[in-house]
């Protein structure tokens, strides 16, 4: 668990430079501790049943209160997630995030239909979302994408692309 703190402030304060020492990034960054939670309640989720799962939720939303970001506790995110400035991110139960993948506020990663299936996008490892992006369905952001700031994606975007725009199209 250490270690994985750890990691994260590492990577927030190699992704961020307004970071000015491991304390300040430890203490006053809402999208870290966001993402902490988060893995508690993840594993109230997945190692229980009724009662854990809903003392998840209860935790999910609590720090939702506390940070603005709202990762509900089925979703399944990689290592060195960064949330930058954080509120308003809201990340859907069957999302999936690779590894040091960076977003920033507003971000959303939400579902297009209500049918109990994969119903959220997958971020591959090494992706950047913007700003307000917001991610609809079960498409994939391949690995090190960039989506652009207010960008509305739905349809998968090629490893390494840059997309951007209402519909997102790609610019690279």
């Amino acid at each position: 668990m250490l270690r994985r703190i750890y990691e994260d402030v590492r990577a927030m304060r190699e992704r961020d430079p307004a970071a000015k020492g491991w304390l300040e990034v430890l203490c006053c960054y809402p999208g870290l501790h966001a993402v902490w939670a988060y893995r508690i309640a993840h594993r109230l989720w997945t190692g229980g049943g009724a009662i854990e799962r809903l003392v998840a939720r209860l935790l999910s939303q609590f720090v939702r209160l506390l940070t603005g970001v709202e990762i509900h506790p089925g979703a399944d995110l990689g290592r060195r997630v960064t949330i930058d400035h954080g509120m308003g991110v809201v990340i859907g139960e069957t999302a999936e995030i690779g590894d040091d993948v960076h977003m920033y506020h507003g971000v959303t990663l939400g579902g297009a239909t209500n049918e109990p299936v994969k119903r959220h996008p997958t971020v591959e490892d090494g992706a950047q979302l913007g700003a307000n992006a917001t991610l609809l369905g079960d498409i994939t952001i391949g690995e090190e994408a960039a989506v652009g700031a207010g960008s509305v994606v739905t349809q998968d975007v090629a490893p390494g692309a840059t997309v951007v725009g209402v519909p997102a199209e790609r610019v690279d």
